[in-house]
């Protein structure tokens, strides 16, 4: 048996499986984001453990007979985060979470040193993690001097569960401290924030073994062997791997929290200009590229939550017909935006606004505003020399066929869904502790699922799109003339 723990911004997911990928069961444990400032994003820590503990928890009291045969563990997580240890592995201060923007000056003076973009190929983005040790050493100097370690999330998590300082390729690439061709820290970065390799966790790769779990908490599984904890992958290289999308061409769209354009790459492609991610994935000697917005189910979410209804409810209110794009363009910009704009200051707006503007016309306008956001991914990856014929659908808002009917159409590539089955973060990291206890091959572990539907472009509507995309194309000048 295999065991995934995906760490999320929303929740910890624990998913089992067997020898052969067939899934046992999962289970969950929730968790909150403290906002305590605009712009700011946190969790404490303990939080995470807490989470995991639930999760685990609830997989054994369903499955404990096959919990007990565990063999391997992989780790998926939110990237980008800066957990923050001293000497003693107390946690100095709540995490500063992959959405905070605060350090977006910090970040912009990182990015104007020419050696950050050169050897990391990637913007310094105010959601990584080197502007936000820079900003803690600015506004917090007391805590910044007590820094031992900086973990990024799911790596706080494996502390716990093996006591070992441990990273690897795909999530520390998103720190801004990563040599990423090279695969390795690069001392020269570290040291342009004042830091040192000592206070980096080590680096393996995704599928290599990355520690061993901690007898107490085998004691308390109920676990009488060794289990290995793989060395993981940050969530989005993770549920690649749950995808199969491994390999050069590959491609899917991840509508959860945030939202994602990922596409796999046999080598190294930097581009940063294109504020396009370039990336190590999980498996040795592949990269990846991909386009990150920062509101998708969110900005669902957040229009239910003012609504007073389920994302379900406003969504179903639609229908499944693909509708014509309104008068109304939604900006999904609640917390900022990465690709393409890098812009941790510009704000979410509705405009086009009338009195027949009814409540299924504000849905209709916050989903299409979203499948533009990934529409501009799209073009950015264009840019940077990738192409992309087709998409694989993952996250909870790929549930909506609506919405992936509007993704079809604006993006002109049709969308896969999966036959029915979780191939998210969890399983990709279950893949990776399966591959990391048996030494099994990567990519025939990490195929493709089979195809459940197609959802095929409306090209009576490909028109309509042009337009309502060019409107939200120029509403972004205006709204960040505002935002100032």
């Amino acid at each position: 048996m295999y065991l995934g723990l995906d760490l999320g911004t929303s929740g910890v997911k624990a998913m089992l499986i067997d020898g052969d990928q067939t899934i046992i069961g999962s289970a969950s444990g929730a968790l909150e984001v403290s906002r305590p400032h605009s712009g700011w994003s946190e969790q404490d820590p303990a939080h995470w453990v807490r989470a995991c503990e639930e999760a685990i928890a609830g997989l054994k009291a369903a499955h404990p007979t096959e919990l007990s045969a565990v063999k391997g563990i992989g780790l998926s997580g939110q990237m980008h985060g800066a957990t923050l240890l001293d000497a003693d592995d107390k946690v100095l201060r709540p995490c500063i979470l992959w959405n905070d923007t605060r350090s977006f000056h910090e970040a912009a003076e990182l990015d104007a040193d020419p050696r950050f973009r050169a050897i990391t190929g990637n913007i310094v983005f105010p959601g990584f993690t080197a502007p936000k040790l820079a900003w803690v050493k600015k506004n917090e100097p007391e805590i910044f001097a007590k820094v031992a370690k900086v973990l990024l999330p799911k790596d706080y998590l494996r502390l716990w569960l093996t006591g070992e300082y441990i990273s690897e390729m795909s999530d520390s690439a998103g720190t801004s401290w990563l040599d990423t061709g090279a695969r390795k820290w690069s001392s020269e970065l570290l040291a342009a924030t004042d830091l040192s390799e000592a206070q980096m966790p080590s680096l393996v790769e995704g599928t290599d073994q990355a520690g061993k779990l901690r007898g107490e908490l085998k004691s308390k599984w109920g676990i009488s062997g060794d289990v290995v904890v793989a060395g993981g992958a940050g969530d989005n290289a993770a549920s690649a791997c749950g995808m199969g999308t491994v390999k050069e061409g590959q491609a899917f769209v991840s509508l959860g929290t945030s939202g994602v354009l990922f596409a796999a790459n046999g080598s190294y492609l930097p581009k940063p200009e294109s504020a396009v991610h370039a990336f190590c994935h999980a498996l040795p000697k592949t990269w990846h590229q991909m386009g990150v917005i920062l509101s998708a189910a969110d900005a669902i979410n957040w229009h239910a939550k003012v609504m007073g209804k389920s994302a379900a409810e406003l969504s179903g209110e639609l229908g499944e017909t693909l509708k014509a794009p309104t008068g109304v363009t939604f900006l999904p910009y609640l917390s900022g935006e990465r690709t393409p704009h890098n812009d941790a200051v510009i704000r979410g707006a509705f405009i086009g606004l009338e009195h027949e503007s009814s409540r299924a016309v504000l849905t209709q306008a916050v989903l299409e505003g979203v499948t533009f956001a990934i529409r501009d991914n799209l073009e950015a990856l264009k840019s940077a020399g990738t192409s992309i014929s087709r998409v694989t659908a993952i996250g909870g808002g790929s549930r909506s066929r609506y919405w992936l009917s509007s993704i079809a159409t604006s993006l002109g590539v049709p969308v896969d869904i999966p036959a029915d089955g979780d191939f998210g973060a969890a399983f990709g990291a279950a893949r990776l502790g399966l591959i990391a206890a048996t030494g099994a091959d990567p990519v025939s572990v990490c195929s493709a699922p089979k195809t459940e539907a197609t959802i095929e472009p409306v090209t009576a509507l490909s028109d309509a799109y042009e337009a309502a995309y060019s409107r939200y194309r120029a509403a972004y000048p205006a709204i960040r003339a505002i935002a100032g």
